[in-house]
């Protein structure tokens, strides 16, 4: 089963009442299997106040050892989440992780998660520039914010739409004829999954780019309206510029060097939690023209590049056409010297929970020599059970030296059978584009 890398499964989780864990013999056989393979192996340990502690140290213990191993998937958050929405909690508890980041309820549920996201950076750039542009806006954070909050607001309408052309042409497009096969209620109504045949319709869609817009937000209100550093207009210059020349260089490290978002009680937490709430407001408040349901999460993997690409320069030092902001966590290089920053990037990733049942997921990279040092197993332990109880929803975690992720950049044939956990999924280093593997490494180079 191991063998076949498209696979997503789960061990352990609680039963539907909460009362007891699930965890069995065969949880350990796989988690010992994940560990002799050593090949890339989507797994997720479920975790819940009653997990067996012993399945739990073993697969931390496995991650100190092999670099990497199963994936966290939280069920407080899930559940309790998930529950919002009008579904009884003991069916919430009931949601398997089948997928890179997302839950569904097997044979019940069509969720269509992981598929479709939406970018936070682009609306930002457009509500700056047309206000840059009109003459009689006021040049004020107020008007920012709502010009934002109008054109974040166009797109997730505009994505709506598209749901509901998915869901009105799926069916004959592309019928889940093998899904069906696995669902309740597809063949006893002569319905395909995709158009009414199973019991529950959640979508979900991911917003990515947080920290981008969190930070580009604080930068502009500490060194633009409090320090009064900059101008509006020298802003909109060295931003339509690129950082160009010696000078654009010194304001892009001035707005870059603020207090950012994962730091903890900075302006651009506030602001990451406040463009959360928002987005999980416009995706969740109102369904669909058809009436579906959407999930809002914070998810993203080589996507970041892609969309990056198309979008100028912004005000938080990232330059023209680079990748934006990874999932739910603040952008490397967050936490001035490092030491603190998993317990910083934790509590920032908890903060920003959309709520309801997608995922928002934490991504740890840990330098091997540093982890064993500042407490080892027991460490990871305790935060995956902190962040748990924050209510975080998902956890992907590496243990590696630098000194080896970039000689594994440098040369990845060298390292033929070096596996990382990208984000939910994990895959052999060199088997990643160079784009993708710069991401990996820029995540290790300042995980603390």
């Amino acid at each position: 089963m191991l063998f076949n890398e498209t696979h997503y499964s789960q061990i352990s989780g609680p039963t539907p009442d909460g009362a007891r864990d699930l965890t069995s013999p065969m949880s350990f056989l796989i988690l010992e299997a994940v560990h002799r393979l050593r090949i890339p192996a989507d797994i997720a340990l479920r975790v819940h106040d009653k997990l067996n502690p012993d399945l739990l140290r073993l697969a931390v213990q496995y991650l100190f050892e092999d670099g990497t191993g199963v994936d966290y998937s939280l069920s407080k958050g899930l559940d309790e989440g998930y529950a919002r929405n009008g579904i009884p909690l003991s069916l919430a508890r009931m949601r398997a992780k089948v997928g890179c980041n997302w839950t569904a309820l097997p044979g019940i549920e069509y969720c269509m998660q992981d598929v479709s996201r939406l970018c936070l950076t682009a609306p930002f750039l457009i509500a700056l520039n047309e206000m840059m542009a009109d003459a009689a806006s006021r040049r004020t954070m107020d008007e920012l914010w709502s010009r934002y909050a109008d054109h974040l607001r166009v797109n997730v309408e505009v994505l709506k739409q598209g749901f509901d052309w998915h869901m009105a042409h799926q069916a004959r497009n592309l019928p889940e004829i093998v899904l069906n096969l696995f669902c309740h209620g597809t063949i006893e109504r002569g319905l395909d999954a995709s158009a009414g045949g199973v019991d529950i319709y959640n979508l979900t869609s991911d917003g990515v780019g947080l920290a981008t817009v969190a930070d580009s937000f604080a930068a502009i209100e500490q060194r633009v309206v409090n320090e009064q550093r900059l101008t509006w207009d020298a802003l909109a210059h060295h931003l339509a510029n690129d950082y160009a020349g010696t000078e654009g260089e010194k304001v892009r490290q001035m707005l870059k060097n603020i207090p950012r978002f994962g730091s903890g009680g900075s302006r651009a937490d506030g602001w990451a939690k406040r463009i959360s709430d928002l987005f999980s407001r416009l995706v969740r408040d109102t369904p669909t023209p058809a009436g579906y349901c959407v999930l809002p999460g914070l998810f993203s993997h080589g996507c970041v590049e892609q969309l990056g690409q198309n979008l100028g320069a912004t005000p938080n030092g990232r330059h023209a056409h680079a990748p934006i902001s990874h999932s739910s966590n603040p952008d490397p290089g967050f936490m001035p010297g490092g030491l603190s920053a998993p317990t910083a990037k934790a509590n920032a990733v908890a903060a920003v929970q959309p709520g309801w049942g997608n995922s928002a997921p934490l991504q740890m990279d840990l330098d091997s020599l540093l982890a064993h040092e500042y407490g080892g197993v027991e460490a990871v332990e305790s935060l995956i059970k902190a962040h748990h109880a924050q209510g975080g929803t998902l956890i992907n975690i590496n243990v590696i030296s630098k000194e080896m992720i970039l000689a594994a950049h440098a040369d990845p044939d060298r390292y033929p059978d070096l596996v990382v956990r990208v984000t939910g999924f994990s895959a052999y280093f060199r088997s990643l584009s160079r784009e993708y593997r710069q991401i990996v490494v820029d995540r290790v180079l300042s995980g603390g």
